[in-house]
């Protein structure tokens, strides 16, 4: 029978040593406190190796940065002579399908703010020869994009990219579109043929009137400023 709560006397006091033995190997607060203290010591000391790595690693960040700045102007440099952008279209309203196509794909690619060369077949069917020579079809429809001389597709691969945000990864490096229009052509990419005055006829005195070879059937030649040759 346990003694109730309060009820040991003087007799019973060995009952209660034995109850409740001295054990020497039991810490006491003054161990507590010392394994607190090494603790503590552990805990700074792996903090001082931890800030130690911490700095050698963005050293290491920084350095790698340094590199890859350094490395940017002769990158973006190379990547803007191969990033031309070309797209084929018509500017006739015959087709308002075609046209509406047409006018969507320049107004997205006008958007991201590059050098677009944008290839009227209307104003020269010489781009059309060189359509059906890229793709090597007879019958095309318009307008076709080519991106560093690849072909990326018509009006619908065109909205499909813009609008899952892949199309600007794919002109990432053009260079930037310019500020103003060009000078000499007003950014219409073509210029009045000197030689015949856009009648398409030249007259000689041995030959009389001829077809000028200068032009094309419009009586005009590509501004030499803005025109780019064959993708």
């Amino acid at each position: 029978m346990w003694p109730k709560w309060g009820k040991i006397s003087r007799n019973d006091s060995s009952t209660a040593a034995a109850v409740v033995p001295s054990n020497p190997a039991t810490p006491s607060f003054k161990d507590i406190h010392s394994l607190l203290g090494e603790e503590d010591d552990t805990g700074t000391a792996g903090a001082v190796r931890r800030k130690k790595a911490s700095v050698f690693h963005r050293v290491r960040i920084a350095t790698a940065a340094l590199r890859t700045w350094r490395s940017l102007p002769s990158l973006a440099m190379s990547q803007s002579e191969d990033k031309r952008i070309v797209v084929y279209y018509t500017s006739l309203r015959v087709v308002r399908k075609t046209f509406e196509d047409c006018r969507v794909v320049r107004s997205i690619l006008r958007g991201y703010r590059v050098a677009v060369d944008e290839r009227d077949l209307t104003m020269d069917s010489a781009f059309l020869t060189e359509l059906k020579g890229l793709l090597g079809r007879r019958q095309l429809s318009l307008p076709r994009v080519f991106i560093s001389g690849r072909y990326i597709g018509g009006s619908e691969e065109i909205r499909q990219l813009h609008e899952s945000g892949e199309l600007k990864l794919y002109i990432v490096g053009a260079p930037p579109a310019a500020a103003s229009a060009c000078e000499a052509c007003g950014g219409v990419r073509f210029l009045l043929c000197s030689s015949c005055n856009g009648s398409r006829k030249c007259y000689t005195e041995k030959g009389g009137f001829r077809t000028c070879g200068s032009c094309n059937e419009n009586g005009l030649v590509r501004c030499p400023d803005c025109c780019t040759p064959i993708v």
